[in-house]
């Protein structure tokens, strides 16, 4: 008797900013492969994310969350979920359950239900809310996108994630294993290391900062017989304001997003790591189509 075909798909996260896609991808894959903060815009390109199971890989593409576009970036980043949605063989709506539902939930789901995507429903953060507030947005949850395809979730505790896998594995068809076993993503080390040292850029400066914020990477390369990678980076911001907040009095901010940034390198790579940060003002780079093509 033959084995079952093998089965595969890629499977796109959507949702409005700040619903907490990439805590949930990252529990989905089992690793880390999307950068999480509370700031909205955190994530500015798709990144790919793969969970490897008997019988079936999904690759599920974290997205930039759906907004309005008002810059060069923001366009850019709304393009990139448009294109995929038409691309996917699934899609995991992910809803806030510490929020009432708004009609930006309601505008993805049209987008979703008008596309004819399969698509299983996360509402996200339940470890936020009292059971009875969780119950009323449940009812809210299920009329607008069906009981059920909905489900519970706390990407930060792990609740509910195998059962999103479930859901999702039944859309999937006969495929190829795209990425090989122990793959885990598609993004390349530099681009990796470029927003591991943006995830710190945002946790530890103001509110007015954090959207301005790039990294691009100088150089990353191995320190021959030294066991150490070397890096130098620059982190981009648009104002001299912008600037002497990253650095700080002293350069102690700059130095405190090296070494959290350095810790989170070492973790992922499993290697000493020596970071050596700067920081640039680069005017209106959000507004600079060619500049945000070459960052994104």
């Amino acid at each position: 008797m033959s084995d079952p075909p093998f089965r595969s798909g890629f499977v796109a996260l959507l949702g409005r900013p700040n619903v907490g896609k990439s805590t949930l991808v990252n529990r989905l894959v089992g690793r880390k492969v999307s950068i999480v903060s509370d700031h909205p815009q955190t994530t500015r390109r798709r990144i790919s994310g793969v969970l490897n199971r008997p019988g079936y890989q999904i690759v599920f593409l974290d997205l930039p969350g759906f907004q309005k576009p008002f810059d060069s970036l923001t366009r850019r980043m709304q393009a990139v979920v448009d294109a995929t949605l038409e691309e996917v063989d699934a899609a995991l709506v992910v809803l806030n359950a510490a929020e009432p539902l708004g009609g930006g939930d309601h505008f993805i789901a049209r987008v979703v239900a008008e596309s004819g995507t399969p698509f299983v429903a996360a509402l996200n953060k339940i470890d936020l809310v009292s059971p009875t507030v969780l119950a009323g947005r449940l009812a809210s949850a299920a009329e607008v996108l069906g009981q059920d395809r909905l489900v519970s979730v706390s990407a930060l505790r792990g609740d509910g994630v195998d059962a999103v896998v479930a859901g999702l594995s039944t859309t999937l068809s006969e495929g190829p294993m795209y990425f090989p076993e122990g793959e885990s993503s598609d993004q390349p080390l530099e681009s990796l290391v470029a927003e591991l040292i943006r995830e710190q850029a945002l946790a530890v400066t103001r509110d007015e900062v954090p959207h301005a914020i790039a990294v691009e990477i100088e150089s990353l390369h191995e320190r021959p017989g030294a066991a150490l990678i070397e890096i130098e980076a620059r982190i981009v911001v648009e104002h001299e304001s912008q600037k002497a907040i990253l650095i700080g009095k002293g350069g102690r901010v700059v130095k405190r997003i090296g070494t959290g940034a350095r810790r989170e390198i070492e973790a992922i790579l499993g290697a000493r790591v020596y970071l050596a940060l700067r920081v640039k003002v680069r005017r209106r780079w959000r507004r600079d189509e060619s500049y945000v093509e070459r960052l994104l």
